[in-house]
């Protein structure tokens, strides 16, 4: 059902962690659900430097967080917008269909954190 990497990123996450002072935070909630995420990055020179995540939620939930975190790492705040829940199951070397909405949840929080970045300036 869960592929290896799926069951890796939910048992060790990488970027699991609240990061102090972010640049850029949003926590959102799934009404299909009702799992949770909050994302906090820490933006350098106009790309993602730092990012952390919590996540109140499943598996599926925890490892599309983790490996969109791992994603945006290094890119433009445009970059990291672009990336598709898509490109985070195909990543994870695939997610149960019933399980694609997690990573669409990801996807979100994540282009909130940013949007709230750009508030800011």
């Amino acid at each position: 059902m869960y592929t290896p990497e799926m069951i890796k990123r939910f048992t060790h996450p990488k970027f699991m962690k609240v990061i102090k002072n972010p640049d850029g935070y949003a926590r959102v909630g799934s009404e299909i659900c009702g799992d949770e995420m909050e994302y906090y990055i820490k933006v350098k020179d106009g790309k993602i430097n730092k990012i952390g995540f919590k996540t109140f939620g499943c598996a599926a939930s925890i490892a599309t967080s983790d490996m969109l975190a791992e994603l945006s790492i290094g890119k433009t705040l445009d970059e990291a917008k672009k990336i598709a829940e898509e490109g985070v199951i195909k990543k994870l070397k695939g997610l149960p269909q019933v399980k694609f909405h997690c990573a669409n949840l990801a996807t979100k929080a994540l282009r909130a954190a940013i949007d709230n970045f750009e508030s800011k300036k």
